[in-house]
């Protein structure tokens, strides 16, 4: 569930910064995004 949880919080407090994270996660987190 950490990675979960990491997702939500990247993706409202490091929005922009979270979108260099997410494209290196985009397996883990952006295929749930799709």
């Amino acid at each position: 569930d950490l990675p979960g949880v990491r997702y939500h919080i990247v993706r409202g407090t490091l929005d922009s910064a979270g979108v260099a994270n997410r494209k290196r996660s985009r397996s883990k987190y952006g295929a749930k995004r799709s």
